[in-house]
């Protein structure tokens, strides 16, 4: 039986949501006009005031953000409460230029954790579940918001944060973690562990809630076998509120966007043009109902794909499917656009681990491309003539799927570095 944390809610009727999104953007667009200088001044330079804004219809009409509105903007550019009204930041964890930080309100804090209480409950939580979140706490969000959305659902929940793999399997063994919550490479690293280790038995997981990083279906597929678990998705931004913008439901076709929340576009990526539903394009997120921090129009620079068709699971809410890759760190290898999660998916499909790396660099004014891959155990070999056969097998299955050649180096098992936090895919090199 399919449980909702909000039903009333998340099986709204469409003219419901729309009634709700008409009434949240119009107050929130006249909100920022009226105390976030730096929106006022966009909208000004596209010649746009709030009054042109009706419904979500008018959507289009407002200027988008982007990430480097964010830095531009940085610390209180866009802080749309006073900021003794605010309780909490939250960062992105780039290195490069300003940082990102969001502010919350009590009220923003409290209608994340709901979010993330929906996802939750959708993945079969309740008060009887012990919920072990080992994304990372602190300023990043995965921790914080999965473990708010587990109190509010009423799980026991354990704050492990990352790291530590022998302490994360004691307390899973010792106090039978039912529900997982981490980046999928960490949930394919703490398997690879429990077997190591004999464990199976012992672990009484059923699901896992798994974001933050970008995962093929192969990868889920591989982490529900040897997990003996539901892997479901959940996505989210810092800029937006953090994990539980959009989740998975039992069906697994794609997140429901919290549409009472968010208002999700899709556009073509170089001129802006919003793209009827079905499209496949960046994706655009507008929160109506975040005070602190309400961005408009905000470039996610994640391309996906929307869509109304009814779900099994009963919401009623848009879904999106799994990111296809983003419009900005895809990776253009001799002109073919290239994505991490192609790569994944052939190496699980030829019995590979999800444990590799990208490496493109340019050598004579000429793209490279090359797969470092490990063996896994059972195929791994010290004869150079296997390794060398096993080498252009992969080689051939790369050049089907991409349209291009890449080399193909194959690794000793646990040669890689094992990723507790996001995982590092991709090495460029190139000074373009």
């Amino acid at each position: 039986m399919e449980r909702y944390y909000q039903p009333e809610i998340e099986t709204a009727s469409r003219d419901q949501l729309l009634a709700w999104q008409n009434e949240r953007l119009v107050k929130q667009v006249r909100h920022v006009w009226e105390h976030v200088p730096y929106y006022r001044k966009k909208m000004e330079e596209n010649g746009v005031a709030p009054e042109d804004i009706r419904s979500v219809e008018d959507l289009h009409k407002l200027p988008f953000l982007t990430k480097d509105d964010l830095r531009d903007a940085y610390p209180y550019g866009l802080l749309g409460k006073p900021l003794e009204d605010c309780v909490r930041i939250q960062s992105t964890s780039g290195t490069t230029g300003r940082r990102v930080v969001a502010f919350y309100t009590q009220h923003d804090v409290d209608l994340w954790e709901d979010c993330c209480a929906r996802a939750i409950t959708a993945a079969g939580g309740t008060r009887e579940d012990v919920c072990h979140v080992c994304y990372g706490y602190g300023l990043f969000t995965g921790g914080p918001g999965l473990n708010g959305g587990s109190h509010k659902v009423g799980c026991l929940t354990l704050p492990m944060s990352s790291g530590n793999t022998d302490r994360q399997l004691q307390f899973m063994t010792d106090l039978g973690s039912t529900i997982l919550c981490c980046t999928p490479s960490y949930a394919a690293y703490l398997a690879e562990s429990i077997h190591e280790r004999g464990l199976q038995d012992q672990i009484r997981l059923k699901a896992g809630i798994f974001g933050a990083e970008a995962w093929s279906e192969e990868m889920r597929r591989d982490i529900q076998e040897k997990l003996s678990i539901k892997a479901y998705d959940i996505y989210g931004l810092t800029e937006t509120s953090g994990p539980g913008v959009a989740f998975e439901c039992s069906e697994q076709t794609g997140m429901h966007i919290n549409e009472d929340h968010f208002i999700a576009e899709i556009i073509n990526p170089d001129t802006g043009e919003v793209l009827p539903e079905g499209s496949k394009g960046e994706l655009v997120f507008t929160s109506i109902t975040k005070e602190a921090f309400p961005l408009l129009r905000y470039r996610t620079r994640d391309i996906c794909v929307l869509s109304r068709k009814p779900c099994s699971c009963g919401r009623t809410h848009v879904k999106m499917s799994k990111p296809m890759g983003r419009s900005d760190d895809m990776l253009i290898v001799k002109g073919v656009n290239v994505f991490p999660s192609q790569i994944e998916t052939v190496l699980l499909e030829q019995g590979y681990p999800a444990n590799y790396q990208i490496i493109v660099d340019r050598v004579h004014n000429s793209d490279t491309l090359e797969v470092m891959v490990e063996m896994t155990p059972e195929n791994f070999s010290d004869s150079l003539g296997k390794i060398t056969e096993m080498e252009k097998g992969l080689v051939a299955a790369l050049k089907a799927m991409l349209g291009i050649y890449a080399k193909v180096r194959l690794v000793a098992p646990k040669t890689i570095t094992r990723s507790e936090g996001k995982a590092v895919r991709v090495i460029d090199k190139r000074k373009i």
